[in-house]
């Protein structure tokens, strides 16, 4: 998978974010749903290389040659999901989303258990949407996995939308073995975190999976995480469905998965596979929904098959490490 994602501009930038706050916060949703049709065709002329991107992904999903039609509504929706943001993690009044829930029982039943949950996530519709949770149980506390420092408008966004959202946020910046403890201290205390699996670091180690016709790198570090945390793990995708209306599916992935030394490859390797099975589902039934305007198929030889190095990949970091300081800890603790 080519980590090209990383050199790309964040998409609009401060100024356009800034904008479309404006017209969100003072004219209302409905006035800044019109805007977004200007907002579609600016992307369509000045971003080439997402607009590529966009045609290339449509076709495989589709399957057919995407149009320019298909093209613009594609940035049609990330743009709406981007101006829901305003409203999901800004004024908390959800009464405005139509947003329906499944599977999210077992999720329940785990931190019932006084268990914090991993959520495996990714760039299909819009994470943001899992505030949507809040109305059956605000007693639920929702963390998620962010690297601040590649967005750093949408960083600012939420800092001045909701404060502590923003503080809740682990930074993926501070290195493999700083994120995996960071996530383990939340789960202890009984929170959801959010992760999310399908974009590469730069010097990452990956494993490929089939995904719409083709095989494509995924990142290893997230499954290396969840061994080494011994937490459930479910897979979360919040679907926009147009309008005002979201789905939240939630899909029991493994109760604590295990990935011994000796099996790693393959233990690896299954849980990614698994994982971009579903993947691939949830794209199939809303091909609008993928938000990675790049190349996902291309490889880049400076990830594929390198050691992991935290300085360059903050996801990553070292499972072992990562468990022989969980067991320090405990043994602190018992002392």
């Amino acid at each position: 998978m080519s980590t090209a994602w990383r050199q790309r501009p964040e998409g609009g930038g401060r100024f356009a974010i800034w904008v479309i706050r404006c017209i969100g916060r003072y004219f209302g949703r409905g006035v800044g749903r019109l805007c977004l049709y200007p907002i579609t065709l600016y992307f369509l002329i000045k971003r080439g290389p997402e607009r590529r991107a966009s045609r290339a992904y449509l076709a495989r999903v589709l399957g057919r040659p995407a149009t320019l039609l298909d093209v613009a509504r594609h940035i049609h929706t990330f743009a709406a999901t981007i101006l829901d943001r305003l409203y999901l993690l800004g004024d908390g009044d959800m009464r405005r989303f139509d947003i329906r829930v499944s599977g999210i029982e077992q999720v329940h039943a785990q931190i019932d258990r006084g268990r914090g949950v991993l959520l495996i996530g990714s760039h299909l519709g819009s994470f943001e949407a899992l505030r949507g949770l809040a109305q059956s149980r605000p007693d639920l506390e929702v963390r998620a996995v962010l690297d601040k420092s590649q967005t750093p408008a949408m960083t600012q966004l939420l800092e001045a939308l909701n404060p502590k959202v923003a503080a809740g946020v682990i930074d993926a910046a501070q290195g493999g073995l700083g994120v995996t403890l960071a996530i383990k201290q939340a789960t202890d205390q009984g929170a959801m975190v959010t992760l999310l699996a399908d974009r590469v670091y730069p010097g990452e180690t990956v494993l490929r999976a089939p995904f719409l016709g083709e095989t494509a790198e995924f990142p290893s570090s997230p499954w290396l995480i969840a061994a080494a945390l011994q937490v459930p793990v479910s897979l979360a995708f919040g679907l926009y469905r147009g309008g005002n209306r979201y789905d939240l599916v939630f899909e029991t992935f493994s109760d604590g998965i295990v990935i011994e030394r000796h099996n790693r490859p393959q233990a690896l390797a299954e849980c990614v596979a698994r994982y971009a099975q579903r993947l691939e589902h949830h794209a199939r039934a809303t091909p609008y929904n993928w938000f990675n305007f790049y190349d996902f198929w291309k490889r880049d030889d400076e990830g594929t098959g390198q050691e992991q190095n935290a300085a360059h990949a903050p996801l990553a970091g070292d499972a072992d490490a990562a468990r022989r300081r969980l067991r320090q800890q405990r043994a602190v603790r018992g002392a």
